[in-house]
């Protein structure tokens, strides 16, 4: 499995930029991460969109959805499979999986959720 990313820069960048209104200023530290960022989360073209402002802000803003939505994804379904298999049902708590796996793009989370479904291969 891959090594956990460690996201705290970006959301650090983006809790400044997005929800306190610090301007997004262009530095080589700051393209970087978000280059590096867009790869972990599956953004195809990101150095398209460092040619603007405003594709930054929109590739910042991208970078911190994805993150955000995919991990509330996973942990609900997390959440909700754990619940099946107490209760002994396990093909619900496959299916968890698999939505998480029919939505989801961020390879971490795709491998955190297929982990998971492999684990369960051997039960009822």
């Amino acid at each position: 499995m891959t090594t956990r990313p460690n996201w705290d820069a970006i959301r650090d960048l983006s809790r400044r930029v997005l929800r306190e209104g610090v301007p997004l200023i262009l530095t080589d530290d700051v393209r970087a991460l978000l280059l590096h960022t867009a790869t972990e989360v599956a953004i195809p073209d990101a150095n398209a969109a460092l040619q603007s402002e405003a594709g930054a802000l929109a590739l910042l803003r991208e970078c911190a959805r994805r993150i955000t939505d995919g991990s509330n994804r996973l942990m609900d379904a997390l959440h909700e499979m754990w619940g099946h298999q107490k209760r002994g049902d396990w093909e619900s708590a496959r299916q968890q999986m698999r939505d998480v796996l029919s939505v989801e793009v961020v390879p971490y989370y795709r491998e955190s959720a297929q982990g998971q479904l492999d684990d369960m291969a051997d039960e009822p």
